[in-house]
């Protein structure tokens, strides 16, 4: 099931005064006053607004949907169980979510299965079947400035409220989507890993300056065009990212707006590795590189597709162009 484009007001403005008369900085200006050594990635600079902030006396439609995600109902969840839904009860729809196991859906699902290979495997020569799409549009979801997300409650308690603010009707596949996705944020992470489910980009900024510090690195993957299910070559020149195996990386969440699942581990390698496809297709893709997986679900997509167990060898995957993964200088 696709996320239906759909419309909601929000009120912006060009620059937000706190209650003790501070000024907020837009985000591209917070960013560089938190991290003034760190480039921006295109998967930042996508969902920016391309407007900024916009005048608060002016209500403006933001078109805030994303489509090309699929979404399931997690186990316990009883709403949104007819026909508008795709149930995957006790299962992600996520491959990056490691405590689920794989649904039926993941298994037959092409470009997820490919996402993942094992580390002896990243070096030049290594043939992939792969695909690149480009996530990317002026309907994509943006980044809210960070007062404005504020305002609006991220919690499964919250929902009734959430549905009301946004302007989406209950039980809606929309609806459905928003209460999958708070879900999956307020789940616990696997052992060892902190994590938080950030809702705006200085939000994202502050969980990560707290976990790396300042002097940081943020890369994505960066496609030069779309892709047909492919095979690709790694080129020469894949480089090793970032002190010791310390990474923070953020997925990009399927939401009204721009909402990132960012978690820290001591146990990530990242890589970037340049890809060759035989159509002549270049990818600088960011491969990330799991050392300990003896926390995640025996079932789930990567043990499957690679016929390891968990805990045995590392386990890689490729990111999405959307996604983020920060590493220290």
């Amino acid at each position: 099931m696709k996320f239906h484009f759909f419309h909601i007001i929000i009120f912006l403005v060009l620059v937000i005064v706190t209650t003790n008369g501070e000024e907020t900085l837009p985000p591209q200006l917070y960013w560089k006053s938190m991290l003034p050594n760190t480039p921006m990635p295109k998967a930042i600079t996508n969902l920016l607004h391309p407007s900024g902030y916009w005048s608060e006396e002016k209500a403006t439609w933001v078109d805030v949907g994303k489509g090309g995600v699929d979404v399931g109902v997690r186990k316990g969840d009883n709403e949104g169980s007819g026909s508008d839904v795709n149930v995957g009860v006790g299962h992600s729809d996520s491959p990056f979510d490691y405590l689920y196991a794989a649904s039926e859906t993941q298994l037959h699902d092409k470009p997820s299965v490919a996402l993942f290979f094992l580390e002896k495997d990243l070096h030049h020569g290594t043939k992939l079947n792969l695909q690149f799409t480009k996530t990317t549009s002026n309907n994509e979801a943006k980044f809210l400035p960070k007062r404005v997300a504020n305002s609006i409650p991220f919690s499964s308690n919250k929902v009734e409220y959430i549905l009301n603010k946004l302007n989406i009707k209950k039980g809606s596949k929309d609806a459905q989507i928003v209460k999958n996705t708070i879900s999956e944020c307020e789940e616990h992470g696997i052992k060892g890993e902190e994590k938080s489910c950030v809702t705006s980009l200085e939000s994202m900024v502050d969980f990560t300056a707290s976990k790396l510090g300042k002097n940081v690195e943020a890369v994505s993957t960066q496609v030069n065009k779309e892709s047909e299910f492919q095979e690709y070559t790694i080129a020469q020149e894949v480089k090793k990212l970032g002190e010791k195996n310390k990474a923070v990386v953020c997925h990009k969440e399927n939401y009204p707006y721009a909402v990132f699942y960012c978690h820290k581990t001591d146990t990530t390698k990242v890589y970037s590795v340049p890809l060759e496809g035989v159509d002549g297709n270049r990818v600088k893709a960011v491969a990330v590189c799991h050392t300990d997986t003896s926390q995640w679900n025996p079932k789930h997509l990567a043990f499957q597709v690679l016929k390891v167990q968990p805990g045995t060898v590392p386990v890689c995957h490729f990111l999405p162009q959307d996604h983020v993964v920060w590493v220290s200088k």
